[in-house]
């Protein structure tokens, strides 16, 4: 009785019917799997040599890799919906199995993301304190830990919503209005899962920029590529999260503090620019590999090699703040 109801009122709540705007989704999403395939499996080896030379900064740029190409994989899904209209033909179970791969990594990679830029600061930082605990063994444990945390969270998430997931217009993770715990889990999301991580980068970089800034030992070109990078990961960490996870959070405050047509109203007026926002974030699979691989000159030459020789490469240096 109560999934009639949600699908009836969802039928009148907020109505998604054809529009150009699916062109412009299942675009993106076709950018974000074609040049985000190409650029993870591009730098693959060259992070690989970087594990098998000991470099802790190589286990977490390998777990966001595995991560990004997880998340790539659920964008032919993606591509087939929009391409057939916000019309979801493949069965409730592959809607779930989507959904969850899709939020799953997403926060994981934000998650990678803060590890990377602590990793970094703690190096600048604290030099040698850190030599007696940075180890490739403990990076690999945190690395899990954030897999396990985040995919748990999911699978609670996604048993308790089961029954919401789709209604009677077969409309995947797009079902209104949506129910009170999946309220309180964006709450959650936009919490610990953006503004947090946020936090970490913005004073991570802050503590880098300082130090780098102050030092003697780094010329100017080098300290120019720290700044450009520092800008770069922040910029970006906002451009491709900041507007979903700021829409999100506006939805959910509609549906706490607003009566039913109020709140339909809204969810109707900005259902597509979410729509949009959410494809945004796919692109951060895009340009992780190009902020943590490519911008370092030796990943590149020791790249350039291995694609030149196809032999097997020699040992990389670590990554140059």
């Amino acid at each position: 009785m109560a999934a009639t109801v949600n699908e009836t009122y969802n039928n009148t709540c907020v109505s998604i019917e054809i529009s150009p705007i699916s062109d412009l989704l299942m675009s993106i999403y076709i950018i974000a799997l074609v040049l985000g395939l190409i650029f993870n499996l591009l730098t693959a080896w060259p992070i690989v040599q970087q594990i098998r030379s000991k470099n802790v900064l190589g286990v977490y740029l390998l777990s966001l890799s595995v991560s990004d190409l997880l998340y790539i994989l659920t964008m032919p899904l993606w591509i087939y919906y929009y391409h057939h209209d916000h019309k979801w033909t493949l069965g409730q179970g592959m809607c779930r199995l989507a959904g969850f791969f899709y939020y799953s990594n997403m926060y994981i990679s934000i998650y990678l993301l803060c590890c990377i830029s602590i990793d970094r600061c703690l190096v600048v930082t604290f030099p040698l304190k850190v030599k007696s605990f940075r180890h490739c063994k403990y990076a690999w444990l945190i690395c899990g830990l954030i897999y396990i945390f985040v995919m748990s969270l999911h699978t609670v998430v996604l048993y308790t919503d089961k029954n919401d997931l789709m209604d009677s217009q077969k409309h995947c993770y797009e079902t209104y209005p949506m129910t009170e715990h999946v309220a309180f889990f964006n709450f959650l999301r936009v919490g610990i899962g953006f503004l947090l991580p946020l936090l970490v980068l913005a004073v991570c970089y802050w503590q880098i920029l300082s130090k780098v800034q102050k030092s003697t030992g780094v010329d100017k070109q080098g300290k120019r590529k720290v700044k450009l990078l520092s800008v770069g990961v922040i910029a970006i960490f906002s451009i491709c999260f900041a507007p979903y996870h700021i829409l999100l959070l506006a939805r959910s405050i509609a549906f706490n503090r607003m009566d039913k047509k109020a709140y339909c109203t809204f969810e109707q007026a900005q259902h597509f620019t979410f729509s949009c926002t959410l494809a945004l974030s796919s692109l951060n699979s895009i340009m992780d590999p190009l902020l943590y691989v490519l911008v370092s000159n030796v990943i590149r030459e020791d790249m350039w090699l291995c694609w030149r020789n196809r032999q097997t490469c020699g040992e990389m240096k670590c990554l140059p703040f």
